[in-house]
């Protein structure tokens, strides 16, 4: 995959075993610079989509005929399930390679044998929804980024999933026809990457080569806060595929009166309601003096670094009351003592929201008194 002088437009299509993530990328050779450039144009893709789904779908098949063939339910026994998904996983690989494969089971369920003949089509089928949705993140990475489809150089598959024959065809059908890149192995490419990589970060040149790149990154998803009373909504501050490094500040305020409190919850995610995304995690900044609604202003600011790493700050613009936290794991796992801090700074921000709220009720029947 040679760069030429005016660079080379490389969409990664990394489907694997669990998750399924494509990235567009332009590659610049950076001769006035002395070094390639890999700008990461846009970034798509499913978290929950991956080479386990393919399995499910085939168990569900599988389960199905069962039932058909002898009248037992046997999805209570997770023994069976267990030998029927390993099963299904090997005849999903023997598929890749044959045009049809049979799954074998001595006394699967209640001592009964299963014997399943299934082929490419029919598992294609089974599959159809999920091929679909891989092409949907394909459009829509290309249409985050701008890009037309005729103007993609390369695509190179990374993942073991991408050996399944509809996933190639589709790709050829809809990239009209071009050859796709498999020079790499699927299931290296990733250890490949990430070494190379490491070599850029570390200054080492073995061959003189490797160190000579520079990686422009994006993030891959929306950075944002929950912004409404019961923090169902999320308030975007730095939108997906935004280059990065990247600061970006925006302005809230109390929600009610006589507010003592107040809560930065942050997510990532696509979906308008908090519920979908992931909470990266949240602080709490309290002791506020209770003035009206709207009357304390906080400046919250995300910024992230060149690894990155996301560090989000709140700072309130009157009297300076600034709290911060550093996130280095996007992907909404927190640790327990994290989450734990997090219970206790809810329980003392609910209190404080509560006292503040029947303070205010309390004012506004005493003007409706008067």
């Amino acid at each position: 995959m040679p760069v030429h002088d005016g660079g080379r437009m490389v969409l990664i299509f990394d489907l694997g075993g669990g998750t399924f993530d494509i990235s567009l990328l332009n590659i610049d050779p950076g001769v006035a610079l002395g070094m390639a450039i890999f700008e990461v144009k846009a970034i798509a893709g499913n978290t929950h989509l991956g080479g386990a789904d393919f399995d499910n779908e085939l168990v569900n098949h599988c389960v199905r005929e069962f039932m058909r063939k002898h009248h037992k339910n046997m999805t209570n026994n997770k023994k069976a399930f267990t030998r029927l998904r390993s099963a299904c996983d090997r005849a999903k690989r023997m598929l890749s390679s044959r045009t049809q494969t049979t799954i074998e089971i001595d006394a699967l369920h209640d001592a009964i044998d299963f014997c399943c003949t299934i082929t490419r089509p029919r598992f294609e089928e089974l599959n159809m929804e999920l091929f679909s949705k891989c092409m949907e993140a394909l459009e829509k990475c290309l249409s985050d980024a701008k890009v037309d489809k005729s103007s993609i150089h390369d695509v190179v598959l990374v993942g073991g999933s991408t050996r399944i024959p509809k996933v190639q065809s589709m790709l050829r059908d809809f990239f009209h026809g071009k050859e796709l890149c498999r020079t790499i192995n699927p299931d290296e490419a990733v250890a490949y990457g990430a070494a190379i990589q490491a070599s850029v970060l570390s200054g080492e040149t073995a061959d003189g080569k490797v160190g000579d790149m520079l990686l422009l990154d994006v993030t891959p998803l929306s950075l944002g806060v929950g912004n409404s009373k019961i923090f169902t909504k999320m308030a975007i501050v730095i939108p997906r595929n935004t280059a990065i490094p990247v600061k970006k500040t925006e302005m809230f305020c109390t929600r009610h009166d006589n507010q003592s409190a107040i809560k930065f919850p942050m997510y990532e995610g696509e979906s308008a309601s908090t519920k979908e995304n992931n909470l990266l995690g949240e602080f709490v900044i309290s002791g506020l003096p209770k003035w009206p609604k709207g009357a304390i202003k906080f400046e919250v600011t995300f910024d992230i670094d060149d690894n990155g790493v996301l560090k989000v700050s709140a700072k309130e613009t009157t009297i300076g009351m600034t709290k911060y936290i550093t996130i280095t794991n996007h992907s909404g796992r927190l640790r327990k003592e994290e989450i734990e801090r997090m219970k206790q700074e809810a329980e003392s921000y609910m209190e404080s929201e509560i006292e503040s709220r029947v303070t205010e009720q309390s004012t506004k029947k005493t003007k409706r008194a008067n």
